[in-house]
């Protein structure tokens, strides 16, 4: 998985990198609110310098997620 996007995840949420995975979401981080998914966003926009659209915002239901519309803007993952 890309590092960087580990690492926003990470701080935003507040937990330690080794628990992003995938299926990292709502369901299994504590920290992860409809507030701190927004926060979260914003800072992948930044650091990944892109923008998501309202529906791909909506989208978002875990870490899968964000990959996959991240690709679809052309970031490559490992």
């Amino acid at each position: 998985m890309n590092k960087k996007l580990i690492e926003i995840v990470s701080n935003v949420m507040n937990v330690s990198p080794d628990e992003i995975n995938d299926e990292s979401g709502p369901e299994n981080i504590e920290n992860w609110t409809s507030f701190n998914s927004y926060v979260l966003l914003n800072e992948l926009e930044k650091g990944f310098n892109q923008k998501f659209t309202m529906e791909e915002a909506m989208d978002v239901k875990n870490v899968a997620d964000i990959k996959r519309h991240l690709q679809n803007h052309g970031i490559k993952f490992d």
